[in-house]
Parts: structure tokens; sequence; C-alpha cells
């Protein structure tokens, strides 16, 4: 079972824990799949996708303890499995990955201070979603290599509430340099600098960035918003 037995605590020991569980996981949806696919019977009971911090993969029941020791994955991947197009069950199971990969990870930064998440956040946005992996929006690594810290514009970035927007610049390792790299950023409405403690929305269409107080959108209300369009391709779209 995914174990903590020592528990990480720094920023880049839940990094490292964050890295090899997704490794793991990405290894079941990509060059293990064939093996992943057969072990997901629809005829057994509620299966997980487990990732280890050591780089592993397991599908097995979830945890008896309640409560568990850490945050468990979605429950019954199994059952979909023949319900579903391949490609398409493969992504969804993805997406939980996804989920469950940040709560673990922030379940076991519980007590890292507002910085520490910020550049926990900024770690893990360097590198590719298992959702862009096994879609093929990102090329596949086996491993993280050296050069896996390469900056690049548009790629996805989950904000520090959680949403997954597109940003003009994937944030440095360093706190202070993300600030730094952030304050280029100017709101699309009404042309203010960036400013980390406001909130912010970036338009998945034009991906430009936004003061949410400047386009009406709070941190609520922009959970439940899939793909944002700013006023200006709101109206675009509108007219054609």
């Amino acid at each position: 079972m995914a174990s903590i037995s020592s528990s990480p605590r720094t920023v880049e020991e839940i990094f490292k824990d964050y890295s090899g569980r997704r490794t793991g996981i990405v290894r079941a949806l990509t060059y293990d799949v064939e093996d992943f696919y057969g072990l997901c019977d629809p005829e057994k009971e509620n299966l997980c996708l487990y990732g280890h911090p050591e780089e592993n993969w397991e599908v097995t029941l979830p945890a008896e303890e309640v409560p568990p020791e850490l945050p468990e994955p979605a429950l019954g991947i199994n059952f979909a499995r023949d319900g579903m197009n391949r490609r398409d069950w493969l992504s969804l199971v993805a997406v939980h990955s996804d989920c469950w990969l940040l709560s673990v990870a922030f379940y076991l930064g519980a007590r890292l201070n507002r910085n520490e998440r910020k550049r926990l956040f900024s770690l893990i946005n360097e590198l590719p979603t298992v959702f862009e992996v096994v879609t093929e929006r990102k090329p596949v690594k086996d491993k993280p290599s050296a050069d896996s810290g390469s900056k690049s514009r548009g790629s996805t970035k989950r904000s520090s509430d959680g949403l997954v927007k597109s940003n003009p610049k994937l944030a440095d390792e360093n706190y202070e340099e993300d600030e730094n790299e952030h304050s280029e950023t100017l709101c699309g409405s009404c042309g203010g600098n960036y400013n980390a403690d406001e909130f912010w929305i970036g338009c998945d269409i034009c991906e430009k960035w936004f003061h949410g107080k400047c386009v009406k959108i709070t941190p609520a209300k922009a959970e439940s918003i899939k793909q944002y369009k700013c006023p200006s391709c709101s109206m675009k779209r509108g007219r054609q």
C-alpha cells in the first residue's frame, strides 16, 4: 500500500515523493499499459491505481484502515474499463491520478508555509501532468532528465488555488525568481502588474491574464469553469 513510513516534510522531499509516484503512474499508463489494462478486470472489486515514491505502481484494493494513511485514489477504475473507448478510459484514469498526486503532495505539505506551498506548486508545474503525457500533449519521459526544468511558453500551469490554466510563463523553482518573472505579466483589462496576493485567471483562448476583480470572477466561481474565455474572446466568438 502507499506508505509514508518516513513522512517527507521539506518542499524538496515532498516533490521527490510526488515525482516518484507520478513516474510510477505514467509508466503504468504508457510503458506498462498492457499489464495495467489486464489487472483492471471489471469483474473484480473496487480497484485503485497507486503510484509509489520508488517510481513503481500497483493496482490494488483501497486501504482497509479508516481513515487511510494517505488520501485515496479514485475507487473502481476497473468498472468502466470495458464500457469506454480504451484511450478515453486511460485518459480518465490519468485525470483522476493527477488529482490524487496533488492531494497526496499537499496532504504531506500541510505544515508548509505560504511561500513553501507556492514553491512546491512551481516545482510540480515543471512536469507535464499525467493526462498530458497519456494524451500525448507532452512527450513521454521514463524519468525526468537533467534538462526537464527547461522553461517554455504556453505550458499548462496549476495556479496556487488548484485551477489549471494556460500560463504565459512557467514559474522558476525559486519562489523569488517566480515573483520577478510574473511581475512582467500585466492584467489584460486594467494593465496592472501581477500581484501574488490577488486572484488572477488566465484566458484559455488568448492566454492573457486578468485580475479576478476586473473580469468579475471569484476563486469560487472559477472552480466551476472548465474553459475560461475573457470578455474580449467571448465577444469575438459571439460575432462569428
